[in-house]
C-alpha cells in the first residue's frame, strides 16, 4: 500500500481511501511499551490488503484517562480527541474520497463514536474500524502479548511478565471507572500473559487483518461510525 509520509502530492491518486492507525501512549504493565496499541494498529493495517489505500503516520496519542495513575501514560482526553479525529477528518477528506479510522485502544471509542458519525452528517465518507480480539483479555495480558512478541518482540520485557486482575472487565467496569487501572491492578495488567507465543500472535494478526480486509470491501459503516465486518 501506498505511504503518506513518503510522498509527494503530485503523485497521490485521485480521491483515495486513506488509512490512519489510532493508538495510544499508556502503561502495558511491566513488560510492553507504551506505544503498544499503536504498534498494534499499524501493524493490522500493513497485514490487510487494502489495495490502494494511502496510509498515514499513525496518531499515536489517545484518551487513556484510565491510566494516568501509571508514569508514562500521556492521554489527550475524549474531548480533546474528538476534536483532533474532526478536524483530521475535515481537513484529509479536502483530498481524499474515504477515511478509516483503525483503532487499536479501547479509550478512544468515545471519541470515535461522536467524531465519526459528525463527520459523516457533514457528507465525508467516515469510519473507523477496532482491532479488537474476541475472547481477549483487557489489558497487556496474553492477547496483547502476543500479538507485541510477533510485531516487535524486542520490544517485549519477557522476563518482566507479571499477572494482573483476570475478572472478566465487565464485572471491573465500576471500579475503573472510580478508581482507574492502578486501584483495580497495582501491575497495570487486566489479564494474565503467561503462555503467550508469537505464532498465537501471528495468528491473531492474521484474523484481524482479514476481518479488516473483509469489512473496506463491503464498507458498510453503523450508525455509530463503525465499520461492520
Amino acid at each position: 500500500m501506498p505511504d503518506l509520509a513518503g510522498a509527494v502530492w503530485p503523485e497521490l491518486p485521485d480521491r483515495p481511501l486513506l488509512v490512519v492507525p489510532l493508538g495510544s501512549v499508556e502503561q502495558h504493565g511491566h513488560h510492553l511499551p507504551l506505544t503498544t496499541d499503536t504498534a498494534v494498529a499499524t501493524a493490522v493495517v500493513a497485514a490487510a490488503d487494502l489495495g490502494a489505500a494511502l496510509v498515514a503516520p499513525a496518531l499515536p496519542y489517545g484518551a487513556s484517562g484510565e491510566h494516568e495513575g501509571f508514569p508514562g501514560t500521556v492521554s489527550l482526553g475524549t474531548e480533546a480527541l474528538t476534536a483532533v479525529l474532526v478536524e483530521y477528518g475535515r481537513s484529509a477528506c479536502r483530498w481524499a474520497g474515504r477515511l478509516l479510522v483503525v483503532n487499536g485502544h479501547g479509550g478512544n471509542l468515545d471519541a470515535l463514536r461522536r467524531a465519526v458519525p459528525l463527520l459523516r452528517t457533514e457528507g465525508r465518507d467516515a469510519a473507523w474500524f477496532p482491532c479488537a480480539v474476541p475472547d481477549g483479555d483487557a489489558h497487556a495480558g496474553r492477547t496483547e502479548t502476543a500479538l507485541l512478541l510477533h510485531v516487535e518482540p524486542a520490544a517485549v520485557r519477557t522476563d518482566r511478565a507479571v499477572a494482573g486482575v483476570t475478572t472478566p472487565v465487565g464485572e471491573l467496569l465500576p471500579r475503573l471507572r472510580a478508581e482507574g487501572v492502578r486501584g483495580v491492578s497495582p501491575t497495570g495488567v487486566l489479564g494474565d500473559p503467561a503462555g503467550a507465543t508469537a505464532a498465537e500472535g501471528a495468528r491473531l494478526l492474521g484474523d484481524l487483518a482479514a476481518r479488516l480486509t473483509a469489512a473496506v470491501a463491503g464498507w458498510d459503516v453503523g450508525g455509530d461510525g463503525r465499520l461492520r465486518g
